[in-house]
């Protein structure tokens, strides 16, 4: 097959693109470093000529419900009249699981996403999946301040980014559903301040952990663990500790003092 892999470059597209390689496929990687700019559409006329399938794992890190709107309805928008246009004949939307009704923050664009994938014309599949091991180190890297890591109060079945990926190429292999496929979540559940504490001594890191209950119906989401999946999910086996040991995880270092950052959604 030949596949393009919109963000083939980020957390879980990289792992797509090696599966994908792995497996014999043919792929295009489609990011700004490759010509091609996938919220203003720049470069894509034509980069999809040939393609059988496009995996969609673009992201933006926001937690305005604006600026998230605005940038997936952008890519997908684009992706999908370029995939009309060459014919491409599936394609396959990343989504989290249990954002139905929360329209935001992060997840009202990704609603939005999901709306505009439905109501294409390119035959497609939506694969959900849970929040990723990774998400641990993504959120404090974001929420550090000092010597202490503000950690939203989140319930969580986390799974691994390579198992996300290897999960979308399948779908990619296969026919559209022309939905949502069957979730995709972690092994166990977590606490994510847990976790973020379990990360830092692994990696030798001394830093205090607060865990707070972020506002709004984002941070309730995340609260209250809607965003878990059912028991019909699919799992995966990777564990966090077993994500540690891992190579996918690259260990945290201490940061200069004094270093600020935005939220992750």
């Amino acid at each position: 097959m030949r596949i393009a892999v919109a963000g083939g470059t980020g957390t879980v597209g990289r792992h797509v693109v090696a599966a994908a390689e792995a497996r014999g496929h043919d792929v295009t990687v489609l990011t700004r470093r490759n010509g091609h700019d996938l919220e203003t559409g720049a470069g894509l006329a034509g980069a999809l000529d040939g393609i059988d399938a496009v995996i969609d794992v673009t992201s933006v890190v926001s937690l305005s419900g604006r600026r998230a709107r605005e940038f997936f309805t952008n890519v997908t928008g684009n992706l999908l009249r370029a995939g009309a246009d060459a014919g491409v004949g599936h394609h396959v939307a990343l989504s989290i699981v249990g954002i139905d009704g929360i329209d935001d923050g992060h997840y009202a664009g990704k609603l939005a996403q999901e709306r505009l994938v439905e109501g294409g014309t390119v035959p497609h599949t939506i694969q959900r999946a849970t929040q990723f091991l990774e998400f641990a180190a993504q959120v404090a890297e974001q929420t550090t301040f000092g010597p202490l890591t503000v950690i939203p109060k989140a319930l969580m079945r986390p799974v691994a980014a390579r198992e996300v990926g290897a999960r979308l190429l399948e779908v990619a292999e296969g026919e559209p559903v022309g939905g949502r496929a069957r979730d995709l979540a972690g092994p166990r559940d977590e606490r994510l301040a847990d976790l973020v504490r379990r990360m830092y001594a692994f990696d030798g890191v001394r830093r205090g952990v607060l865990e707070v209950r972020f506002p709004r119906p984002f941070g309730k989401s995340l609260a209250t663990g809607v965003v878990r999946g059912g028991d019909d999910a699919l799992r995966g086996r990777i564990t966090f500790d077993e994500w540690l040991r891992s190579p996918d995880h690259v260990p945290v270092r201490p940061r200069r003092e004094g270093t600020r950052h935005a939220v992750a959604p």
